[in-house]
Protein backbone atom coordinates (compact mmCIF):
# COMPACT_ATOMS: atom_id res chain seq x y z
CA UNK A 1 0.00 0.00 0.00
CA UNK A 2 2.85 2.38 0.85
CA UNK A 3 4.39 1.74 -2.56
CA UNK A 4 1.06 2.43 -4.26
CA UNK A 5 0.59 5.70 -2.37
CA UNK A 6 4.14 6.75 -3.19
CA UNK A 7 3.62 5.98 -6.85
CA UNK A 8 0.38 8.00 -6.88
CA UNK A 9 2.12 10.93 -5.19
CA UNK A 10 4.91 10.87 -7.76
CA UNK A 11 2.43 10.69 -10.60
CA UNK A 12 0.51 13.68 -9.27
CA UNK A 13 3.74 15.63 -8.86
CA UNK A 14 4.59 14.98 -12.49
CA UNK A 15 1.14 16.06 -13.64
CA UNK A 16 1.07 19.33 -11.72
CA UNK A 17 3.33 21.35 -14.06
CA UNK A 18 1.20 20.34 -17.02
CA UNK A 19 -2.11 21.36 -15.50
CA UNK A 20 -1.23 24.27 -13.23
CA UNK A 21 -1.45 26.94 -15.90
CA UNK A 22 -5.05 26.07 -16.81
CA UNK A 23 -6.27 27.14 -13.37
CA UNK A 24 -6.14 30.42 -11.54
CA UNK A 25 -2.60 31.15 -10.25
CA UNK A 26 -1.77 31.63 -6.60
CA UNK A 27 -0.80 35.14 -5.53
CA UNK A 28 2.82 34.03 -5.12
CA UNK A 29 2.87 32.27 -8.51
CA UNK A 30 5.83 32.62 -10.83
CA UNK A 31 5.07 35.02 -13.68
CA UNK A 32 5.78 33.35 -17.05
CA UNK A 33 7.54 35.04 -19.95
CA UNK A 34 5.54 35.89 -23.06
CA UNK A 35 7.02 33.00 -25.03
CA UNK A 36 6.00 30.48 -22.34
CA UNK A 37 2.28 31.25 -22.62
CA UNK A 38 -0.18 29.37 -24.84
CA UNK A 39 -3.21 31.58 -25.39
CA UNK A 40 -6.59 29.99 -24.84
CA UNK A 41 -5.08 27.06 -22.95
CA UNK A 42 -3.06 28.50 -20.08
CA UNK A 43 -4.68 30.16 -17.04
CA UNK A 44 -8.24 29.72 -18.34
CA UNK A 45 -9.74 30.22 -14.87
CA UNK A 46 -7.76 33.32 -13.94
CA UNK A 47 -9.72 36.27 -12.54
CA UNK A 48 -8.30 39.79 -12.50
CA UNK A 49 -9.22 43.43 -12.93
CA UNK A 50 -6.55 45.33 -14.82
CA UNK A 51 -5.96 49.07 -15.15
CA UNK A 52 -4.50 49.93 -18.58
CA UNK A 53 -3.06 53.41 -19.22
CA UNK A 54 -3.08 54.39 -22.91
CA UNK A 55 -2.25 57.41 -25.04
CA UNK A 56 -4.97 56.55 -27.58
CA UNK A 57 -7.71 58.94 -26.51
CA UNK A 58 -9.24 58.64 -29.99
CA UNK A 59 -9.61 54.86 -29.84
CA UNK A 60 -10.96 55.03 -26.32
CA UNK A 61 -13.62 57.61 -27.19
CA UNK A 62 -14.68 55.69 -30.32
CA UNK A 63 -15.08 52.43 -28.43
CA UNK A 64 -12.36 50.62 -30.38
CA UNK A 65 -10.39 49.72 -27.26
CA UNK A 66 -13.54 48.35 -25.61
CA UNK A 67 -14.00 46.18 -28.69
CA UNK A 68 -10.60 44.59 -28.20
CA UNK A 69 -11.44 43.88 -24.57
CA UNK A 70 -14.72 42.20 -25.54
CA UNK A 71 -12.94 39.98 -28.08
CA UNK A 72 -10.24 39.03 -25.55
CA UNK A 73 -12.85 38.14 -22.94
CA UNK A 74 -14.19 35.40 -25.19
CA UNK A 75 -10.97 33.58 -24.28
CA UNK A 76 -10.57 34.93 -20.75
CA UNK A 77 -13.96 35.94 -19.35
CA UNK A 78 -12.53 36.33 -15.84
CA UNK A 79 -10.22 39.20 -16.84
CA UNK A 80 -11.66 42.72 -16.77
CA UNK A 81 -9.65 45.50 -18.41
CA UNK A 82 -10.35 49.15 -17.64
CA UNK A 83 -8.69 51.58 -20.04
CA UNK A 84 -7.78 55.09 -19.06
CA UNK A 85 -6.80 57.21 -22.04
CA UNK A 86 -4.47 59.98 -20.89
CA UNK A 87 -4.01 63.35 -22.56
CA UNK A 88 -0.42 64.66 -22.55
CA UNK A 89 0.48 61.03 -22.06
CA UNK A 90 4.27 61.07 -21.87
CA UNK A 91 4.45 63.86 -19.29
CA UNK A 92 1.52 62.60 -17.22
CA UNK A 93 2.61 58.97 -17.23
CA UNK A 94 6.20 59.83 -16.36
CA UNK A 95 4.90 61.58 -13.25
CA UNK A 96 2.63 58.69 -12.33
CA UNK A 97 5.48 56.20 -12.51
CA UNK A 98 6.94 57.85 -9.42
CA UNK A 99 4.27 56.03 -7.42
CA UNK A 100 4.07 52.21 -7.38
CA UNK A 101 0.31 51.84 -7.81
CA UNK A 102 -0.29 53.59 -11.12
CA UNK A 103 -2.02 50.58 -12.70
CA UNK A 104 -1.07 47.29 -14.35
CA UNK A 105 -0.30 47.92 -18.04
CA UNK A 106 0.89 51.05 -19.78
CA UNK A 107 2.30 52.23 -23.06
CA UNK A 108 5.97 52.51 -22.07
CA UNK A 109 6.94 56.20 -21.77
CA UNK A 110 10.07 56.87 -23.81
CA UNK A 111 11.16 59.25 -21.05
CA UNK A 112 12.23 56.28 -18.92
CA UNK A 113 15.96 55.69 -19.50
CA UNK A 114 16.78 52.23 -20.84
CA UNK A 115 18.97 51.55 -17.83
CA UNK A 116 16.04 52.23 -15.47
CA UNK A 117 13.40 50.02 -17.12
CA UNK A 118 13.81 47.32 -14.47
CA UNK A 119 12.97 49.86 -11.77
CA UNK A 120 9.43 50.19 -13.08
CA UNK A 121 8.50 47.27 -15.29
CA UNK A 122 8.16 43.48 -15.15
CA UNK A 123 10.54 41.42 -17.35
CA UNK A 124 8.66 40.01 -20.35
CA UNK A 125 11.33 37.49 -21.31
CA UNK A 126 14.82 37.23 -22.73
CA UNK A 127 15.76 39.41 -25.69
CA UNK A 128 17.25 36.41 -27.51
CA UNK A 129 14.13 34.28 -27.11
CA UNK A 130 11.49 36.91 -27.80
CA UNK A 131 13.53 38.18 -30.73
CA UNK A 132 12.86 34.90 -32.52
CA UNK A 133 9.15 35.76 -32.74
CA UNK A 134 8.77 39.53 -32.47
CA UNK A 135 10.12 42.51 -34.43
CA UNK A 136 12.07 45.38 -32.83
CA UNK A 137 12.26 43.61 -29.48
CA UNK A 138 15.52 45.37 -28.66
CA UNK A 139 13.76 48.73 -28.39
CA UNK A 140 12.87 48.42 -24.70
CA UNK A 141 15.43 45.88 -23.55
CA UNK A 142 18.47 46.13 -21.33
CA UNK A 143 21.01 43.55 -20.27
CA UNK A 144 19.37 40.93 -22.50
CA UNK A 145 15.97 41.31 -20.77
CA UNK A 146 12.88 42.74 -22.49
CA UNK A 147 10.68 45.18 -20.56
CA UNK A 148 8.41 46.35 -23.36
CA UNK A 149 7.03 44.80 -26.54
CA UNK A 150 5.72 46.95 -29.38
CA UNK A 151 2.00 47.51 -29.88
CA UNK A 152 2.57 48.19 -33.55
CA UNK A 153 5.49 49.43 -35.60
CA UNK A 154 5.93 52.41 -37.86
CA UNK A 155 7.92 53.24 -40.90
CA UNK A 156 8.80 56.91 -41.16
CA UNK A 157 7.63 58.53 -44.36
CA UNK A 158 5.36 61.18 -45.83
CA UNK A 159 1.59 61.07 -46.22
CA UNK A 160 0.41 62.45 -49.54
CA UNK A 161 -2.77 62.77 -51.57
CA UNK A 162 -2.20 60.89 -54.79
CA UNK A 163 -4.93 62.76 -56.67
CA UNK A 164 -3.51 66.15 -55.70
CA UNK A 165 -0.08 65.07 -56.91
CA UNK A 166 -1.58 63.91 -60.20
CA UNK A 167 -3.56 67.14 -60.65
CA UNK A 168 -0.41 69.15 -59.92
CA UNK A 169 1.58 67.28 -62.57
CA UNK A 170 3.78 65.38 -60.11
CA UNK A 171 4.20 62.09 -61.96
CA UNK A 172 6.87 60.37 -59.88
CA UNK A 173 7.36 60.14 -56.14
CA UNK A 174 10.11 62.59 -55.07
CA UNK A 175 13.28 60.96 -53.80
CA UNK A 176 15.46 63.94 -52.86
CA UNK A 177 14.87 67.18 -50.96
CA UNK A 178 15.07 69.21 -54.17
CA UNK A 179 12.56 66.95 -55.93
CA UNK A 180 10.19 67.15 -52.97
CA UNK A 181 10.32 70.95 -52.77
CA UNK A 182 9.79 71.11 -56.54
CA UNK A 183 6.73 68.86 -56.17
CA UNK A 184 5.35 71.14 -53.44
CA UNK A 185 5.84 74.13 -55.73
CA UNK A 186 3.86 72.36 -58.47
CA UNK A 187 1.06 71.75 -56.02
CA UNK A 188 1.01 75.45 -55.12
CA UNK A 189 1.14 76.57 -58.75
CA UNK A 190 -1.41 74.13 -60.20
CA UNK A 191 -3.92 73.32 -57.45
CA UNK A 192 -5.72 74.96 -54.55
CA UNK A 193 -4.31 72.46 -52.04
CA UNK A 194 -1.89 73.37 -49.26
CA UNK A 195 1.42 71.81 -50.40
CA UNK A 196 2.76 70.89 -46.91
CA UNK A 197 0.57 71.09 -43.82
CA UNK A 198 2.78 71.51 -40.77
CA UNK A 199 0.17 71.01 -38.02
CA UNK A 200 2.35 73.53 -36.20
CA UNK A 201 -0.06 74.50 -33.42
CA UNK A 202 -0.43 70.90 -32.22
CA UNK A 203 3.18 71.04 -31.03
CA UNK A 204 3.87 67.31 -30.88
CA UNK A 205 3.62 67.10 -34.66
CA UNK A 206 6.78 69.19 -34.89
CA UNK A 207 8.69 66.53 -33.00
CA UNK A 208 7.75 64.04 -35.73
CA UNK A 209 10.53 65.50 -37.90
CA UNK A 210 13.18 64.07 -35.55
CA UNK A 211 12.20 60.56 -36.60
CA UNK A 212 13.84 60.99 -40.01
CA UNK A 213 17.34 62.14 -39.10
CA UNK A 214 18.71 58.63 -38.43
CA UNK A 215 18.03 55.68 -40.72
CA UNK A 216 15.97 57.64 -43.26
CA UNK A 217 18.59 60.34 -43.72
CA UNK A 218 21.76 58.24 -43.40
CA UNK A 219 20.89 54.60 -44.14
CA UNK A 220 22.90 53.74 -41.02
CA UNK A 221 21.19 51.64 -38.33
CA UNK A 222 23.85 52.70 -35.83
CA UNK A 223 23.56 56.43 -36.46
CA UNK A 224 21.18 57.51 -33.69
CA UNK A 225 22.59 55.60 -30.74
CA UNK A 226 26.20 54.87 -31.69
CA UNK A 227 27.39 57.47 -34.21
CA UNK A 228 25.49 60.60 -33.15
CA UNK A 229 26.72 60.72 -29.53
CA UNK A 230 30.30 60.90 -30.80
CA UNK A 231 29.79 62.80 -34.08
CA UNK A 232 31.50 66.14 -34.60
CA UNK A 233 29.04 68.88 -35.59
CA UNK A 234 26.38 66.37 -36.64
CA UNK A 235 23.80 69.00 -37.65
CA UNK A 236 25.98 70.68 -40.29
CA UNK A 237 25.05 70.62 -43.97
CA UNK A 238 26.75 67.63 -45.61
CA UNK A 239 26.25 69.17 -49.04
CA UNK A 240 24.75 66.04 -50.56
CA UNK A 241 21.14 66.19 -49.39
CA UNK A 242 21.59 63.62 -46.63
CA UNK A 243 21.89 63.64 -42.85
CA UNK A 244 19.98 65.57 -40.17
CA UNK A 245 20.49 68.99 -41.79
CA UNK A 246 18.76 67.83 -44.96
CA UNK A 247 15.67 66.78 -42.98
CA UNK A 248 15.21 70.03 -41.10
CA UNK A 249 16.12 72.08 -44.16
CA UNK A 250 13.18 70.59 -46.07
CA UNK A 251 10.91 72.09 -43.43
CA UNK A 252 12.82 75.38 -43.33
CA UNK A 253 12.73 75.82 -47.10
CA UNK A 254 9.06 74.84 -47.37
CA UNK A 255 8.17 77.51 -44.81
CA UNK A 256 10.50 80.10 -46.34
CA UNK A 257 9.07 79.54 -49.84
CA UNK A 258 5.47 79.77 -48.70
CA UNK A 259 4.69 76.13 -49.39
CA UNK A 260 2.76 75.63 -46.14
CA UNK A 261 -0.55 76.88 -44.70
CA UNK A 262 -0.98 80.66 -44.56
CA UNK A 263 -0.86 80.87 -40.77
CA UNK A 264 0.78 77.97 -38.92
CA UNK A 265 -0.62 79.16 -35.59
CA UNK A 266 -4.16 78.33 -36.78
CA UNK A 267 -3.58 74.72 -37.83
CA UNK A 268 -5.93 72.08 -36.43
CA UNK A 269 -4.90 68.45 -36.03
CA UNK A 270 -8.31 66.81 -36.07
CA UNK A 271 -9.65 68.64 -39.10
CA UNK A 272 -6.40 68.08 -41.02
CA UNK A 273 -7.30 64.40 -41.33
CA UNK A 274 -10.39 65.13 -43.38
CA UNK A 275 -8.64 67.85 -45.34
CA UNK A 276 -5.91 65.59 -46.69
CA UNK A 277 -8.56 62.97 -47.45
CA UNK A 278 -10.61 65.43 -49.53
CA UNK A 279 -7.64 66.98 -51.31
CA UNK A 280 -7.29 70.29 -49.47
CA UNK A 281 -3.84 69.22 -48.26
CA UNK A 282 -1.17 67.56 -50.39
CA UNK A 283 1.37 66.29 -47.84
CA UNK A 284 1.99 65.83 -44.12
CA UNK A 285 5.20 64.53 -42.55
CA UNK A 286 4.09 61.86 -40.06
CA UNK A 287 4.82 58.25 -39.23
CA UNK A 288 2.85 55.43 -40.82
CA UNK A 289 0.62 55.21 -37.75
CA UNK A 290 -1.30 58.16 -39.26
CA UNK A 291 -2.23 56.37 -42.50
CA UNK A 292 -5.39 54.70 -41.25
CA UNK A 293 -6.57 57.86 -39.51
CA UNK A 294 -6.32 59.81 -42.75
CA UNK A 295 -7.98 57.06 -44.78
CA UNK A 296 -10.87 56.85 -42.32
CA UNK A 297 -11.40 60.61 -42.17
CA UNK A 298 -13.38 60.98 -45.40
CA UNK A 299 -14.77 59.38 -48.55
CA UNK A 300 -11.46 59.06 -50.41
CA UNK A 301 -9.29 56.49 -48.61
CA UNK A 302 -7.71 55.33 -51.87
CA UNK A 303 -6.31 58.81 -52.47
CA UNK A 304 -4.09 58.54 -49.39
CA UNK A 305 -0.58 57.42 -50.24
CA UNK A 306 2.58 56.96 -48.21
CA UNK A 307 6.12 57.42 -49.46
CA UNK A 308 9.59 57.31 -48.00
CA UNK A 309 11.08 60.58 -46.78
CA UNK A 310 12.67 62.25 -49.82
CA UNK A 311 16.33 61.54 -49.17
CA UNK A 312 18.53 59.23 -51.22
CA UNK A 313 21.82 57.90 -49.86
CA UNK A 314 24.26 56.49 -52.40
CA UNK A 315 21.48 55.90 -54.91
CA UNK A 316 19.21 54.09 -52.46
CA UNK A 317 16.33 55.13 -50.21
CA UNK A 318 15.95 54.04 -46.62
CA UNK A 319 13.14 54.35 -44.10
CA UNK A 320 13.62 54.41 -40.36
CA UNK A 321 11.34 51.83 -38.82
CA UNK A 322 10.63 50.78 -35.28
CA UNK A 323 8.03 50.48 -32.58
CA UNK A 324 5.24 52.82 -31.78
CA UNK A 325 4.57 52.77 -28.05
CA UNK A 326 5.46 49.49 -26.33
CA UNK A 327 3.36 47.58 -23.82
CA UNK A 328 4.84 47.25 -20.34
CA UNK A 329 3.62 45.74 -17.06
CA UNK A 330 3.93 47.31 -13.62
CA UNK A 331 6.54 45.42 -11.59
CA UNK A 332 4.55 46.30 -8.44
CA UNK A 333 1.32 44.61 -9.56
CA UNK A 334 0.31 41.36 -7.91
CA UNK A 335 1.51 38.11 -9.46
CA UNK A 336 -2.06 37.35 -10.51
CA UNK A 337 -2.42 40.70 -12.28
CA UNK A 338 0.99 40.36 -13.92
CA UNK A 339 -0.03 36.99 -15.39
CA UNK A 340 -3.36 38.41 -16.59
CA UNK A 341 -1.48 41.36 -18.10
CA UNK A 342 0.88 38.97 -19.91
CA UNK A 343 -2.12 37.17 -21.39
CA UNK A 344 -3.73 40.37 -22.63
CA UNK A 345 -0.49 41.78 -24.09
CA UNK A 346 0.26 38.52 -25.89
CA UNK A 347 -3.27 38.47 -27.30
CA UNK A 348 -3.02 42.08 -28.44
CA UNK A 349 0.19 41.53 -30.39
CA UNK A 350 -0.63 38.09 -31.78
CA UNK A 351 -4.41 37.85 -32.18
CA UNK A 352 -6.11 41.25 -32.08
CA UNK A 353 -5.00 42.61 -35.50
CA UNK A 354 -4.30 45.94 -33.77
CA UNK A 355 -1.16 46.46 -35.83
CA UNK A 356 -3.04 45.90 -39.12
CA UNK A 357 -5.94 48.06 -37.93
CA UNK A 358 -3.47 50.89 -37.36
CA UNK A 359 -1.65 50.42 -40.68
CA UNK A 360 1.54 49.38 -38.91
CA UNK A 361 4.31 46.91 -39.51
CA UNK A 362 3.31 43.75 -37.58
CA UNK A 363 5.05 42.97 -34.32
CA UNK A 364 4.95 39.24 -35.08
CA UNK A 365 7.64 38.48 -37.64
CA UNK A 366 5.60 35.85 -39.47
CA UNK A 367 2.71 38.26 -40.20
CA UNK A 368 2.55 39.84 -43.66
CA UNK A 369 3.26 43.51 -44.40
CA UNK A 370 0.10 45.62 -45.06
CA UNK A 371 -0.63 46.69 -48.63
CA UNK A 372 -0.15 50.40 -47.80
CA UNK A 373 3.62 49.83 -47.87
CA UNK A 374 3.57 48.89 -51.56
CA UNK A 375 5.05 52.30 -52.37
CA UNK A 376 8.09 51.35 -50.30
CA UNK A 377 9.20 48.75 -52.84
CA UNK A 378 12.97 49.06 -53.13
CA UNK A 379 13.17 51.06 -49.89
CA UNK A 380 15.17 49.41 -47.11
CA UNK A 381 13.76 49.56 -43.58
CA UNK A 382 16.34 50.58 -40.97
CA UNK A 383 15.85 49.86 -37.28
CA UNK A 384 18.04 51.77 -34.82
CA UNK A 385 20.77 49.64 -33.26
CA UNK A 386 20.62 50.01 -29.47
CA UNK A 387 23.45 51.69 -27.62
CA UNK A 388 26.07 49.34 -26.19
CA UNK A 389 25.38 48.64 -22.53
CA UNK A 390 28.44 50.64 -21.43
CA UNK A 391 27.01 53.71 -23.22
CA UNK A 392 23.34 53.06 -22.56
CA UNK A 393 22.73 56.55 -21.16
CA UNK A 394 25.22 58.49 -23.29
CA UNK A 395 22.90 59.55 -26.10
CA UNK A 396 20.18 60.49 -23.62
CA UNK A 397 22.56 62.46 -21.42
CA UNK A 398 24.01 64.44 -24.33
CA UNK A 399 20.56 65.03 -25.78
CA UNK A 400 19.21 66.34 -22.47
CA UNK A 401 22.22 68.40 -21.43
CA UNK A 402 22.56 69.99 -24.86
CA UNK A 403 18.88 70.99 -24.66
CA UNK A 404 18.49 70.05 -28.31
CA UNK A 405 15.94 67.47 -27.21
CA UNK A 406 15.74 65.09 -30.16
CA UNK A 407 12.62 62.94 -29.89
CA UNK A 408 11.94 64.53 -26.52
CA UNK A 409 11.26 68.23 -26.91
CA UNK A 410 9.52 69.90 -29.87
CA UNK A 411 11.03 73.35 -29.35
CA UNK A 412 14.03 72.93 -31.63
CA UNK A 413 11.74 72.12 -34.58
CA UNK A 414 9.35 74.91 -33.63
CA UNK A 415 12.39 77.21 -33.79
CA UNK A 416 13.01 76.11 -37.38
CA UNK A 417 9.51 77.13 -38.44
CA UNK A 418 9.60 80.43 -36.57
CA UNK A 419 13.03 81.35 -37.94
CA UNK A 420 11.96 80.56 -41.50
CA UNK A 421 8.78 82.61 -41.11
CA UNK A 422 10.57 85.64 -39.67
CA UNK A 423 13.84 85.34 -41.56
CA UNK A 424 15.63 85.83 -38.24
CA UNK A 425 18.06 82.96 -38.77
CA UNK A 426 19.20 80.76 -41.63
CA UNK A 427 19.03 77.00 -41.29
CA UNK A 428 22.83 77.03 -41.19
CA UNK A 429 22.80 79.38 -38.20
CA UNK A 430 20.29 77.19 -36.39
CA UNK A 431 22.44 74.12 -37.08
CA UNK A 432 25.51 75.96 -35.77
CA UNK A 433 23.77 76.68 -32.46
CA UNK A 434 22.74 73.02 -32.12
CA UNK A 435 26.27 71.89 -32.90
CA UNK A 436 27.75 74.18 -30.26
CA UNK A 437 25.36 72.89 -27.62
CA UNK A 438 25.93 69.29 -28.69
CA UNK A 439 29.70 69.68 -28.53
CA UNK A 440 29.55 71.15 -25.03
CA UNK A 441 27.42 68.23 -23.83
CA UNK A 442 29.77 65.73 -25.50
CA UNK A 443 32.71 67.25 -23.69
CA UNK A 444 30.84 67.10 -20.38
CA UNK A 445 30.29 63.35 -20.84
CA UNK A 446 33.66 62.54 -22.36
CA UNK A 447 32.26 61.69 -25.77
Amino acid sequence: MKRILLALALAMALLLPACKSSSAPAENATVPSLDAITLGTDYKDIKATLEFKSHRTDLNESGVLAGYVAAFQKLYPGITINYEAVTDYAETMTTRLSTPNWGDICMTPTTVPITELANYFEPLGSQAKLGETYNFIENRAFGGIVYGVSSTNNAQGVLYNKKVFSDAGVTTVPKTPDEFLAALQKVKDNTSAIPLYTNFSAGWTMGAWDAYIGGSATGDAGYMNIVLPHAKNPFSDRGDGTGPFAVYNVLYEAVKRGLIEDDPSTTDWESSKGRINNGEIATMVLGSWAIVQMQDAGPNPDDIGYMSFPITVGGKQFAAAGPDYNYSINKNSTANNKIASMLYIKWLIEESNFDYDQGGIPTVKSHDLPDIYAAFEGVEFVSDTPSPDNEADLMSNINVDSEVGLNMDNQHVIDVVEAALSGSKTMEQIADSWNAAWTAAQQKHGA
